[in-house]
């Protein structure tokens, strides 16, 4: 073990080693990273990549032997019954499980609770419950909502405790998962500007609702709508885990073998931790990955072709921010090609007038009022600025997301749930890349996650589009501004 493996707080192993005559559970001296992760001074570690590199052992390791406390999740419960079966190997006879609450109660006073957190609104289970150590096996199962919600009660009213997360995870597989590869951005992403090495640690902070990367720990203050406010950075690192760390299941021949004989490219992401590919789409993901990244190339090919803008405005969408920490987003469209979005904090927007305003702005020309179509959600404080817009004579359509819809599908096979059902579908239907004269995206990752955030379900009625609700808790709780405005902007095109 390193010697700085218990950066501060109890040292539990100690006390079971002295009753027990030998500690319930140490690192192999030969699994450098699992020693480096259970070393790190990290408020939040994660470490994964393939499979077999002693992953939920380090939780567990963690749990015995430095926390009084602790709350290990899988996102299922019967996915924690083999934790649950470790955990009686490593703890024998210096603790009991109570079935019932799911909770390990050692000899030593400290209790592991076994839980998970099946559904979205299951993380308010967890809510205002202290844990000094909080793990999530398997992060990517949960959603950014889930953790980033648990992970605010990882704290301790034991003086000197450390508190810290430690999730693990292999590659993500679905789109649902890949919220961890930005998360971890510094470290994953080949093409950030200001890299990470593993283990290395970086701070984040929330600023006005948004996590940015700060040089140091250091608190700090900022200026917000309810004056100043002092905020504490959080420290997070990754530690990459290889199966050929692990000298326990490197010496299992079938346990290596049945990970070979595992098709592509679930094969690469479990045998050797590859972050670089691809996440598999949902089967029922509205738009598939790989129609996005087309029209990102029909993007940049035609901006190039043409030295900028390919031809006049023709069309508008608008999504107007709903309060809080959410954007109002102009989507404009030239032709077929969508120029980048407009984001405008919802502080800015707070009257129909100001959106006006801002149309009025994004007009390349004079002639362009009254002339190019603009549609907007008409519903809620949308509908200030539809009657802002409406009265400065603009060509302005109002779009009732949840109102009935007697529209089919390009094929004609298939009707729509509601109007917001079928505006997506024609944002798939513009995207088909085998379509007559498919629409080009610029290059925006936001964008990108919140489409394929949205997913369909056929239905007596029609297609149907999981709920708003659904999509900002798989994007990580912000709103899908970005999505609505191009899905708005989309109906508009159809007025041109």
């Amino acid at each position: 073990m390193l010697p700085n493996a218990r950066v501060e707080g109890f040292d539990f192993s100690r006390r079971h080693k002295q009753r027990n005559q030998k500690p319930l559970w140490e690192p192999h001296p030969n699994n450098i990273p699992q020693q480096q992760a259970l070393a790190s001074a990290a408020d939040e570690v994660f470490y994964g990549g393939s499979a077999g590199g002693g992953k939920t052992d380090l939780g567990l390791g963690a749990a015995v032997t430095a926390h009084h406390r602790s709350l290990i999740l899988r996102r299922e419960y019967p996915q924690a019954r083999s934790i649950i079966e470790r955990l009686r190997e490593i703890v024998e006879d210096a603790g009991k499980l109570n079935e019932n609450t799911g909770i390990y109660r050692l000899d030593t006073g400290q209790q592991i609770e076994i839980g998970s957190c099946v559904h979205e609104k299951d993380k308010n289970k967890y809510k205002g419950r202290p844990h000094d150590l909080k793990v999530f096996d398997e992060v990517t199962e949960f959603t950014r909502t889930q953790y980033e919600f648990i992970v605010r009660w990882n704290r301790s009213a034991r003086a000197g405790q450390r508190c810290r997360v430690i999730s693990t995870f292999n590659p993500p597989t679905t789109t649902e998962g890949s919220w961890v590869l930005e998360y971890l951005a510094p470290w994953i992403d080949k093409e950030h500007p200001h890299p990470a090495n593993p283990g290395e640690l970086r701070w984040f902070a929330v600023v006005n609702g948004e996590t940015v990367e700060v040089p140091s720990g250091s608190p700090f203050e900022v200026d917000t709508p309810r004056g100043r406010e002092t905020v504490h950075p959080r420290s997070r690192t990754f530690i990459p885990a290889r199966l050929t760390d692990n000298p326990y299941l490197m010496a299992d021949a079938t346990y290596l073998a049945n990970l070979q004989a595992t098709p592509e490219p679930l094969r690469s992401q479990l045998l050797y931790g590859d972050m670089q590919i691809a996440v598999r789409d949902d089967e029922w993901q509205v738009v598939p990955s790989e129609w996005l990244q087309l029209s990102h190339l029909r993007w940049e090919a035609a901006r190039k072709a043409s030295g900028g803008k390919p031809g006049p405005l023709s069309a508008m969408g608008i999504d107007v921010a709903r309060g809080g920490e959410d954007n109002t987003v102009i989507a404009k469209a030239y032709g077929r090609w969508i120029d980048d979005l407009l984001a405008v904090p919802g502080s800015q927007t707070k009257r129909g007038s100001d959106v006006a305003d801002l149309v009025l702005r994004e007009y390349e020309t004079s002639d362009d009022l009254g002339l190019v179509p603009i549609v907007i959600d008409q519903i809620g404080v949308g509908g200030s600025a539809y009657d802002a817009l409406e009265d400065g004579e603009h060509r302005v359509y109002g779009a009732n997301a949840a109102a009935a819809t007697g529209a089919r599908s390009k094929q004609g096979n298939f009707g729509f749930y509601n109007v917001r059902a079928e505006m997506y579908w024609r944002l798939r239907e513009a995207l088909d890349p085998y379509s007559d004269d498919p629409i080009a995206l610029p290059p925006d990752k936001l964008l990108d996650q919140e489409i394929k955030a949205h997913r369909f379900e056929k239905t007596v009625r029609g297609i149907k589009i999981v709920s708003k609700d659904e999509v900002k808790a798989a994007i990580g709780g912000r709103s899908p501004d970005r999505a609505e405005a191009l899905a708005l902007l989309v109906r508009a095109m159809q007025k041109v």
